[in-house]
């Protein structure tokens, strides 16, 4: 099943996408998808990211090959993390499937895609193992981790570098009934292949960060998880186009405007 957000005229509401359809459901996403009767074409509405987090999570650095290429960016030998760290990101950065990227006018030529595979909870989670972690799990979704690599060097913090307004995109929606091991990334701008890789050569799956996240931290309905990505990333320029897409999901699609006041 695909679900996703959506507007149309001057409401919001959620649906499940079927072919080039739209099936608006009653209430948000956790009230049962009972649907209204309202059915929208798919060209005619505007998606927007399929879900608010009440917490937005991002694995730490957890693919072999871009701990490597960050350590070289940096002049340091790679060294693999040990377990599964966690950041956080900011719910203003997030936008939705085919908005544009809005680059500050002071930021440098080093604004760099990575693009992501995003784990939705779909049930309160605390103290589960890594054998039950995929029963807490709505669905799967696509992110694009936009990030300013000098501000991210030099700054105390990411707080610009990962989380100005729009250098979340996240969509176009939420597909259920996956499994994780199976899904496959590839990463294109201007229709070129830039990256690709399989999400099961992480150093930490989905099982293990939502096992050991929860000793610690209770997950609600609604949480979101980014895995992080791998390989090296290329800088993008103003009018490029980033396609993000993900066997099963789809493809998440965004372009860079740059030089915003």
């Amino acid at each position: 099943m695909l679900i996703c957000r959506f507007r149309t005229g001057d409401r919001e509401a959620y649906g499940i996408v079927d072919g080039d359809t739209v099936l608006e459901v009653q209430g948000g996403l956790f009230d049962g998808l009972k649907e209204s009767g309202n059915k929208y074409g798919l060209s005619s509405v505007k998606l927007l990211p399929p879900v608010v987090p009440p917490t937005f999570y991002a694995a730490g650095i957890n693919f072999p090959e871009h701990v490597t290429w960050a350590a070289q960016m940096r002049g340091e030998e790679p060294n693999l993390p040990k377990k599964a760290d966690v950041g956080y990101r900011a719910v203003n950065a997030l936008t939705g499937h085919g908005d544009p990227i809005m680059v500050p006018a002071d930021a440098t030529e080093e604004l760099q895609y990575e693009g992501e595979v995003v784990v939705v909870i779909g049930k309160e989670c605390r103290n589960v193992s890594q054998d039950e972690a995929l029963d807490y799990v709505l669905g799967y979704t696509i992110g694009n981790d936009v990030s300013e690599r000098y501000w991210q060097r030099n700054d105390r913090t990411m707080w610009r570098a990962k989380n100005t307004d729009t250098f979340k995109p996240m969509g176009p929606w939420i597909a259920t009934g996956l499994n994780p091991d199976e899904l496959h990334v590839t990463i294109q701008v201007n229709e070129r292949v830039v990256g690709e890789y399989d999400l099961n050569t992480a150093i930490f799956g989905v099982r293990e960060y939502i096992s050991d996240m929860s000793k610690y931290l209770t997950l609600v309905p609604g949480d979101i998880l980014w895995m992080g990505t791998d390989g090296a990333t290329e800088n993008m320029k103003d009018g490029d186009v980033c396609d993000i897409t993900v066997t099963g999901i789809g493809t998440l699609s965004n372009p860079v405007v740059w030089g915003q006041a």
